[in-house]
């Protein structure tokens, strides 16, 4: 399965999530997936609805992965595999204020989360493009950076606030790492220099965590919360959905209409709604920590 992933170029998230859910049905049944029934595959699932009450993007992943391994790494013409359908989810988005994202921000406490966190709400960025950002996508001349394979392998160019080329600068003196804009620390002080991988997700993930806590952010969020805000934060400076849509990436305008959950039919280009809540929004006191 691992090999089938890897040779359709599924990415690593979603090629370690599918072997995760394959592997927790294995462990379900005690038995190797191969070895399972039809009628067994629907009694997981109800097990998972019905027991487990599993929220709709949960089973969306596991119906992903038991459809890919058993459709494509061990084939099986299973009419249980033909009925299963994820209800359509229709939760809004968290969205956090510019002052709650400051807040999250400023309670950072170490450098390099905190630049990652502002890059990743400037940019509207997913935490796998910013993870993933190198030197080369920068361009400080026109003021853009180039986004790389992101979702659905899709490239972009995006408007670079001046705030945000100053974090990145700031804290690239403090690694030098030749590559990558936020290379893995590990444990030695100058080992990120030399490192060939990216910060790891989780680090973010639990970095968002302690700081809501530290700050009384109640809110569930995440990472990709930063995404959410910003494009709520242009949308209601008065950017129209058709900029917004490009600036993040979205095939579909209906998609970020949902994401907005409002409409607008103006035609304001953006880039100066970004340069003004990223530029104005970035206080001494916030990134003061980067002049160092």
């Amino acid at each position: 399965m691992s090999q089938d992933l890897q040779l359709l170029g599924r990415k690593k998230r979603t090629h370690d999530g599918y072997l995760r859910e394959v592997r927790k049905l294995a462990c379900y049944f005690n038995l190797s997936p191969d070895q399972l029934s039809q009628q067994q595959i629907a009694d997981y699932l109800l097990h998972l609805i019905n027991d487990r009450e599993f929220a709709p993007g949960s089973l969306k992943v596991t119906y992903s992965a038991l459809k890919f391994f058993y459709s494509t790494t061990c084939p099986r013409d299973w009419d249980v595999l033909k009925k299963i359908k994820v209800p359509k989810q229709k939760t809004l988005p968290t969205v956090m204020t510019i002052s709650e994202v400051h807040q999250l921000i400023s309670a950072t406490r170490l450098h390099h989360n905190a630049a990652l966190l502002w890059t990743l709400y400037s940019l509207a960025l997913r935490l796998e493009e910013g993870l993933n950002l190198q030197i080369s996508d920068i361009d400080s001349q026109r003021m853009t950076v180039h986004i790389h394979r992101g979702k659905g392998a899709k490239d972009r160019l995006l408007p670079l606030p001046a705030s945000t080329l100053d974090v990145l600068r700031n804290y690239w003196k403090q690694h030098r790492n030749e590559r990558l804009l936020f290379p893995a620390n590990g444990r030695s002080r100058n080992s990120a220099a030399r490192s060939t991988t990216p910060m790891k997700a989780s680090t973010i993930q639990g970095c968002v965590k302690r700081a809501a806590q530290a700050t009384g952010i109640r809110k569930p969020i995440s990472p990709h919360t930063l995404r959410h805000s910003m494009a709520t934060h242009l949308f209601e400076a008065g950017a129209s959905l058709v900029w917004i849509q490009k600036f993040l990436g979205h095939s579909n305008l209906q998609t970020t209409l949902i994401y907005l959950h409002l409409t607008d039919d103006a035609l304001t280009d953006g880039r100066e709604q970004l340069n003004h809540i990223a530029n104005h929004g970035a206080t001494d006191s916030l990134f003061g920590r980067f002049a160092k």
